[in-house]
């Protein structure tokens, strides 16, 4: 086989004798998805996890990173936030140039992270922007500085088709505890009053009722029932089910539609999840593919 390098002709690829012997592609083009948020070294959490969630649900994944954070399955053990003008960078390329059908936002560690994200998302306004309010990681390091809250309420949620917090997260946002079902619908209603157009509240740490979560679109609370799979391999997964949601909403589809299809995904996900490494290993994004020979 060539190698790439001088001795190619012009128009020609290493092992191929021209570009016509490249399939010809049919049928619509994937819908681009944009994730901002920061990264997981080890790979089943944070950006990684969004790529990997938004191609497998049929989209195309774009990226901008916010952060870098020093990550396996075991913990978190150090962060370091890009200054905002790369950030802002790296966004303004993606908008440029690219068709974005939809944004998933995740962790956003700083005040001025927030306020330049949310600033960025006004003057590029979305279709479908799904806020991931990412603020504590599975190990306990902290994702989101507490004096950012605030903002992710005044100048985040606003902008927001939908937002997704876990039960922790919901806790913070609405300033209440959260036991029940009954519970998380009154945390999911105020959380609805910062002005997003619903709220998933992800049931995953309910005590009871585990595998639920709680849909509030300001009209119709809806609770999706789902499976309880007993195993400790459950990390990134609430990066994967936002990830999948924006995609399934710029698949077109409404937002209970494209929740159902995103819970489905991650379930199984779930189940077929990777015990590698030495702590809560990752689910498997792409487990219904058979690798080729």
């Amino acid at each position: 086989m060539d190698v790439l390098g001088n001795g190619l002709d012009r128009g020609k690829m290493a092992g191929l004798e021209s570009s016509s012997a490249l399939p010809h592609r049919t049928g619509p083009l994937p819908p681009q998805v944009l994730t901002i948020a920061g990264s997981d070294s080890g790979g089943g959490a944070g950006i990684q996890a969004d790529i990997k969630a938004i191609q497998a649900n049929g989209a195309f994944a774009m990226s901008v990173l916010t952060s870098v954070t020093a990550q396996n399955t075991k913990a978190v053990t150090t962060a370091f936030d890009l200054p905002l003008r790369v950030i802002e960078a790296q966004f303004n390329a993606v908008f440029d140039d690219f068709d974005v059908a939809a944004v998933k936002t995740g962790m956003l560690s700083s005040k001025g992270i927030v306020k330049r994200v949310s600033l960025l998302l006004k003057q590029r306004p979305v279709r479908n922007l799904v806020v991931d309010p990412v603020m504590v990681s599975k190990s306990g390091y902290s994702l989101l500085k507490p004096d950012a809250v605030a903002l992710v309420k005044s100048e985040l949620i606003p902008l927001a088709v939908l937002v997704t917090p876990n039960i922790h997260e919901a806790e913070l946002l609405a300033e209440m505890k959260i036991r029940t079902l009954c519970e998380a619908e009154e945390a999911a209603r105020k959380i609805f009053t910062f002005g997003c157009r619903a709220v998933l509240v992800k049931g995953g740490h309910l005590p009871e009722q585990r595998g639920c979560d709680l849909l509030f679109d300001g009209e119709k609370t809806t609770v999706l029932k789902g499976e309880w799979i007993d195993t400790p391999h459950t990390h990134g997964t609430g990066c994967t089910y936002s990830a999948a949601i924006a995609t399934h909403l710029a698949r077109g589809k409404p937002i209970d539609q494209a929740v159902q299809s995103a819970k489905n995904y991650v379930t199984e996900a779930i189940r077929h999840a990777l015990p590698i490494g030495h702590g809560h290993g990752p689910t498997h994004h792409f487990y219904f593919l058979t690798p080729p020979d």
